[in-house]
């Protein structure tokens, strides 16, 4: 089997979006479109990275139920592997959101199977597949929050990913201080959002290039900080801080924008863009995707 340019861990589920392109106000019960998608934070990536020209795998729990087998065969669709996916018996994770003009009004993650599988996801870094403790996988490795807080700290510890190009994302902020063991690994990155940002430090900065300047303060080998329409910053140990302002454009989704910043900055570096060229292309391309536009990188 080829092995795959990039491994992406953690959530694999389908995307329950309901959006609507009025205000939406408590209780509110408006017209709008339900979409079913392949969703979760490592899989968001993984599509924006197969869109991009890569051999994304993803690891993950998937259900053995109709649910799953129709995520499977719609993930791999996309060009992203399965090759290396756990089937559990458990049911196959979902998300739901409620979008209007304004952005996200509320969501509900349903990642309980992803949790309870736990290390077992794993298995192909360990057996040979991918690589084992005396031979690790080099590549890059896009991880995310939905994972426990105790697999997030047997990573940071473990062989298995001492050789690796760690990328870590959150899942959401409500899990963001799940990552301060993992992004305090000699080899990671982190990205976050100003507000995720602050739960991890404490402190509340005024823009990404305060927050981002903070977390490699507080441990984090280099961080990477968005803010919506707001410039992002990208700062990293012994290297000189950036900020680079986002493309102006009419926002019509919200969910995924971060997910999408993350896969183009990744991309970018793999094909030797510098940091400047990539906190660029990484912030036109989630301007593109928050505006329903096509991007190129």
């Amino acid at each position: 089997m080829t092995p795959p340019d990039i491994l992406c861990i953690g959530s694999v589920l389908w995307d329950i979006i309901g959006r609507t392109d009025g205000a939406l106000r408590a209780r509110g019960d408006v017209a709008g479109r339900i979409t079913r998608i392949p969703g979760g934070v490592a899989m968001n990536i993984a599509m924006t990275l197969a869109r991009f020209g890569l051999k994304p795998a993803v690891l993950t729990a998937i259900g053995a139920d109709p649910e799953g087998d129709d995520l499977i065969a719609a993930t791999d669709a996309l060009g992203v592997s399965t090759a290396y996916v756990l089937r559990t018996d458990l049911p196959t994770d979902r998300y739901m959101a409620i979008e209007d003009q304004s952005g996200l009004i509320a969501a509900i993650a349903d990642a309980h199977s992803l949790e309870a599988a736990g290390e077992a996801i794993l298995t192909p870094l360990s057996d040979g597949r991918l690589g084992r403790a005396q031979e690790p996988w080099r590549g890059p490795i896009a991880l995310d929050g939905n994972l426990t807080a105790e697999l997030l700290e047997q990573i940071a510890a473990s062989p298995l990913f001492a050789e690796a190009d760690l990328r870590i994302a959150p899942a959401s902020p409500g899990k963001a201080e799940r990552l301060i063991p993992v992004m305090r690994h000699a080899r990671a990155t982190l990205y976050v959002n100003r507000q995720e940002a602050g739960l991890i430090t404490g402190r509340d900065a005024d823009s990404a290039l305060d927050a981002a300047q903070a977390l490699v303060e507080a441990g984090a080998a280099r961080a990477l900080v968005t803010d919506g329409a707001q410039p992002a910053a990208d700062c990293a140990r012994g290297l000189p801080p950036l900020s680079r302002p986002a493309r102006a454009v009419q926002a019509r989704r919200v969910t995924g924008a971060g997910d999408t910043f993350m896969a183009a900055h990744l991309f970018a570096e793999t094909r030797g863009a510098d940091r400047l060229q990539a906190l660029t292309r990484a912030q036109d391309a989630a301007a593109a995707y928050v505006a329903f536009e096509d991007f190129h990188p």
